[in-house]
């Protein structure tokens, strides 16, 4: 026997360290062991071995191995907690297999739902061809990191595939990540089709013993391409060789909860570590992304050429949801058949309910923001879940002159009925998906239509490629500037452009961008499809005011059931940060969210990982007190939203 440190895996911050026990001799770094904790039996990670016998401490004997984590995971999850400012036991978690559990009937492999895809690979343009081989290359020579750049339809799903085939040649692994897996089935279908049983598929919606099947899978070695969400970074891929972040630009690529990683960070670590290649692809990359790694272009569409892009002025136009040109080239599609899709990246019948008289907005019980009015008519907070009936009346003041601001996807759908009812008109968001395999069936029956609208949040300009689609717009592009965060253009910008990558893919298509602000930054350079100027713009912009890439973000969010005590908890701890020349903003109120109150620190830093790790060294001494006192502390590095 001798002496092991084990991180029970284990939640609490207070608890962040690891503890000694005694292992057989033959167990090694990234054994999972059960181990005695708290009275009770829990599982736990061997991170070292053959390590000093604590002074004054019983040690206790550590149960039989029951799984393994390669020792590469090990130290990705190490490097995860340390950057993040999370528990090494929360990260740990990630890396770490599921529990066993009793087994039902074995399912088929995941990549066997998968939608058929294409037998054989595609004749290559001199592009593709250029950016297969420098990944060949950077293969052979220890790494890389590279920025696959290409407007939608430009071929970079046949570089992903032929890429994961030179990997496969020199007997190394892949991972290919999607923002998400339920919105990109048809990216599934075609690398099922062309690796068939060496696929595995690791997503959310799996039960835990399915997810288990496909872990095992790729840890014998069976499969050996992944394709999955962010989660499937961390999947136990032999002699991984290639990493591929497709949509790089999107948001879903950071986890909302601890831990909070970033999957694209996460992957360049990995692939640092076990000197593999990780590709970024995007027809609109991050300014990060653009800044940072070497580029990879594919400059034009295969086939069709780009759509023309128009921009409709609201303030002209008095058919708000559907202005007149948009009205037009619906009832075009309704007269000769075809595909329209039309992005409002808001839910419901209408944004708000304001009352005429006294100004007065329904707002939610237990957060501060606006509720939505639904089709139910009921009033939903879309944070909480919390919901209301519709008044008649304001209830402040009795006057019953509410108006109802804005619109949202249910009351375009129902405006659409009314003025091009020989649509089929099929609605995608949150509220219509929520149903296992609405999903699916919504888009097959969009495929399959003669004349159809689909309409829906930001999920309809996600990695779907449809024929016929001669039609896309975006029915209210100003939502997203009125955010009070620094990337609100680029997201705009990103948004317009990813939407008018649907259109025309196999013949000449239009966009219809309506807008209030029609001299917005944004839309000038995609009417354009200037992916490029509107990134040295940017990058101007970001480097004046000390934004990402040139400063990394840190963000501290204390929440409690008072107003005062997350101020007083985030003054404390700025008092007790090294700042080490960072810029520190606040401690600042932030919305009340599910009842709690909020407060911020935010740190502008080049040293994100020593910042967040001294935080976290800070907020674990002070988890009694905040406890007592019902506070909840957030460390966010790279934070997605202010």
């Amino acid at each position: 026997m001798r002496l092991a440190e084990i991180y029970p895996l284990v939640t609490a911050r207070a608890l962040a360290r690891a503890f000694t026990y005694r292992v057989a001799d033959d167990v090694e770094r990234g054994a999972v062991v059960s181990v005695g904790f708290g009275g009770r039996q829990v599982r736990g990670i061997v991170v070292d071995t053959g390590v000093a016998a604590p002074v004054g401490v019983e040690v206790a004997d550590a149960g039989p191995v029951l799984d393994r984590v390669p020792p590469a995971l090990v130290a990705l999850a190490l490097w995860l907690a340390d950057y993040y400012g999370t528990t090494p036991a929360r990260a740990l978690a990630l890396v770490a297999p599921f529990a066993r559990s009793r087994r039902g009937e074995r399912r088929a492999p995941a990549w066997e739902d998968a939608p058929a895809g294409e037998r054989e690979p595609a004749e290559l343009t001199g592009a593709q061809r250029r950016s297969i081989d420098r990944i060949a290359s950077a293969l052979d020579s220890g790494g890389g990191h590279l920025l696959l750049h290409g407007p939608t339809g430009s071929g970079k799903t046949e570089v992903y595939l032929q890429a994961c085939a030179a990997a496969l040649e020199r007997g190394r692994g892949a991972i290919v990540l999607v923002p998400e897996i339920a919105l990109t089935p048809q990216t599934v279908g075609r690398f099922a089709a062309r690796f068939g049983g060496s696929v595995a598929v690791l997503h959310s919606a799996l039960s835990d013993a399915e997810r288990r099947d496909e872990r095992e899978r790729i840890a014998t070695g069976d499969a050996c391409v992944v394709v999955g969400a962010r989660s499937a970074i961390f999947a136990p891929v032999h002699d991984l060789g290639l990493v591929i972040v497709d949509e790089e630009h999107d948001a879903s690529f950071k986890q909302e909860s601890d831990p909070r990683y970033d999957a694209r960070t996460v992957a360049a670590k990995r692939a640092a570590l076990e000197s593999a290649v990780a590709v970024y692809g995007s027809a609109t990359p991050r300014v990060e992304s653009w800044a940072r790694l070497e580029r990879l272009e594919l400059p034009t569409r295969i086939g069709a050429p780009l759509p023309t892009v128009r921009l409709v002025d609201l303030r002209r136009e008095a058919g708000y949801p559907l202005s007149a040109p948009l009205l037009a080239e619906l009832a075009a599609v309704e007269e000769r058949g075809g595909r329209a899709i039309l992005l409002l990246n808001r839910r419901g019948i209408s944004g708000a309910i304001h009352c005429r008289s006294c100004g007065s907005t329904r707002r939610c019980r237990s957060c501060d923001i606006a509720l939505t009015l639904h089709a139910d008519e009921r009033l939903h907070c879309h944070h909480c879940g919390y919901s209301a009936p519709s008044p008649r009346t304001c209830p402040e003041c009795g006057s019953v002159e509410l108006a109802r601001i804005g619109a949202g996807t249910q009351r375009l759908e129902a405006e659409l009925e009314r003025k091009a009812p020989g649509l089929e008109r099929i609605r995608l968001d949150a509220d219509t998906a929520a149903r296992p395999g609405a999903l699916r069936e919504a888009l097959d029956r969009f495929a399959s239509a003669r004349a159809v609208a689909l309409i829906g949040t930001q999920m309809v300009a996600k990695g779907h490629h449809f024929p016929g689609v001669s039609i896309a717009a975006v029915v209210d592009a100003d939502a997203g500037l009125s955010f009070p965060d620094f990337r609100s253009e680029e997201r705009t910008f990103q948004l317009v452009t990813q939407l008018a990558g649907r259109s025309g893919r196999d013949a000449p298509g239009k966009v219809i961008v309506q807008t209030f602000q029609p001299d917005a930054v944004p839309f000038s350079y995609a009417v354009r499809h200037d992916v490029a100027g509107f990134l040295a713009r940017e990058l101007n912009r970001r480097e004046e005011l000390g934004y990402p890439p040139f400063f990394n973000l840190v963000s501290l969010v204390v929440s409690g059931p008072d107003r005062e005590n997350p101020l007083r908890a985030l003054a404390e701890l700025r008092a007790g940060l090294d700042s080490g020349g960072a810029t520190l903003l606040g401690p600042a109120p932030l919305l009340r969210l599910r009842g709690r109150y909020r407060a911020q620190l935010l740190a502008k830093t080049s040293s994100p990982r020593w910042l967040a790790s001294q935080a976290a060294a800070l907020l674990t001494a002070a988890a009694p007190a905040m406890r007592r006192d019902g506070l909840t502390a957030v460390v966010d590095v790279d934070p997605q939203s202010l």
